[in-house]
């Protein structure tokens, strides 16, 4: 079974209607009891007119009065269009002068009894009832007797509804009148809905500029802005993945055409030895091609707006940073190059980090400063807190010292020095960067402290306990 789609203009008749269609039923309800008390109030009077009547015709007797009326003078008195009327009499000692003895029987009778309304059943049906004790004559001592009519409530209940109807229709015309106002008000003031609904439907995928809001009301309004601020969450990322795709085509472009050249140039070599020194250049340079996979990955994952989210915990920079360190003793040892760590023996150095993407940064510098060292140079990895109490990672080198021109420009992507002959694809310290910044961390790059090459320190805030 389909399920009904909930509707904004509905909910809103729904909510305006409601309450007056409550009413309506409630103020029917209370204008029929109060009908039928002004119907009961007027029909009352000729009922108890009707028993005076029939008391007129009861007359003095030996010991009790006596009933002398005739059957065309009950048809006259008890003749109704719409309603049965029924009557008894009695003596004051509860003896049954004349009527219909099914109503029941008022007892012995003590002191003067008023005029009693009330609604009883007879013969299976609810009608309305007088009872009364009244003299047979106006004379001073004349003997009194009981009477009692009855009467259908027929008219009484059609006098009551012609009331209600009378009350109630009009207002039952204004609450139609003002579904018909309601429902062209509330049409007419989602128009603006409607149209935007339109623009929208209407927009391209890709043009994802801000809705326009001139026309929008103000209780939607704080929608549509969500609304632009999440397409402009958008668009920052589909441009950065636009740059990136754009970014990794022109640098895969150039290792790609140098696989492709070799590739040919052994496939044409006959000498096993010239086949041999293809096949080794083609592995550099498919190793230079994951390497720059990897740092363009490493991109992607470490951009701000990217999905996968930094999961920063409690760790110690002081034994992280010797753990990674010794990682690339080996590959130091290859290029002859004196790695060494300075740490802090006295109090471990706590910071909020995600521990995979710190030791990617570790890596990144570490391998930066080994790669633009010269053989039988110095690189040493310290950590310790600056002047500020900070928690300060540094990794200095004894490569060529870049100029001051080029600090800021180091961290951008794809950018490399001029004049430098080192193979690297320009993303290392770019990475570094992003993965800082997710840190909250601030990096610095200054000349090393001798002098000679350079120091990059990215400074923490340490973690409060």
């Amino acid at each position: 079974m389909r399920r009904i789609e909930p509707r904004l203009q509905r909910k809103l008749l729904a909510w305006l209607l409601g309450p007056l269609l409550l009413l309506l039923a409630l103020d029917t309800a209370t204008a029929y009891f109060v009908s039928l008390r002004f119907a009961n109030l007027a029909y009352d009077r000729a009922l108890h007119e009707i028993a005076r009547e029939i008391v007129l015709h009861a007359k003095p007797g030996e010991g009790r009065p006596r009933m002398e009326l005739s059957d065309a003078a009950a048809n006259v008195l008890l003749t109704d269009a719409q309603d049965r009327l029924y009557y008894r009499v009695d003596a004051t000692d509860g003896t049954l002068l004349g009527g219909d003895a099914e109503l029941p029987a008022p007892g012995v009778l003590r002191g003067r009894i008023e005029p009693r309304f009330r609604d009883v059943e007879l013969h299976g049906e609810e009608v309305r009832l007088v009872s009364a004790r009244m003299p047979i004559k106006t004379t001073p001592g004349a003997p009194e007797v009981h009477v009692q009519v009855a009467e259908t409530l027929h008219k009484r209940t059609r006098l009551a509804w012609e009331m209600v109807v009378s009350t109630v229709l009009p207002q039952l015309l204004l609450i139609v009148m003002a579904t018909a106002v309601v429902w062209f008000g509330v049409s007419r003031g989602l128009q603006p809905l409607q149209r935007l609904r339109d623009a929208l439907a209407n927009r391209s995928h890709l043009d994802l500029s801000a809705i326009d809001t001139h026309d929008v009301p103000g209780e939607v309004r704080p929608l549509v802005d969500e609304v632009n601020e999440l397409m402009g969450r958008l668009g920052t990322t589909f441009d950065f993945q636009n740059r990136f795709v754009a970014d990794a085509a022109h640098q895969l472009k150039t290792p790609v055409s140098g696989l492709k050249a070799q590739i040919e140039l052994a496939l044409r070599e006959t000498d096993p030895e010239r086949v041999k020194h293809s096949l080794a250049q083609l592995y550099i340079s498919a190793d230079r091609l994951s390497r720059l996979v990897r740092q363009l990955l490493s991109l992607a994952r470490n951009e701000p707006n990217a999905l996968d989210k930094v999961q920063l915990q409690p760790l110690d920079l002081n034994a992280f940073a010797l753990e990674v360190s010794m990682d690339w003793v080996p590959h130091a040892i290859k290029r002859s190059i004196d790695l060494g760590f300075e740490g802090t023996d006295d109090e471990p150095l706590v910071i909020d980090a995600d521990r995979d993407r710190l030791r990617e940064l570790i890596n990144n510098l570490i391998d930066n400063a080994i790669r633009y060292s010269q053989p039988g140079g110095r690189v040493t990895v310290r950590t310790g807190r600056s002047a500020d109490q900070q928690v300060r990672l540094a990794i200095s080198d004894d490569g060529p010292s870049i100029p001051v021109a080029e600090r800021q420009r180091i961290f951008e992507r794809f950018h490399r020095l001029l004049g430098n002959q080192e193979d690297g694809s320009g993303l290392g310290l770019a990475i570094v960067s992003e993965i800082a910044t997710l840190h909250g961390a601030e990096i610095t790059l200054e000349e090393d402290v001798d002098g000679v090459g350079n120091t990059f320190s990215v400074f923490f805030h340490s973690r409060e306990d």
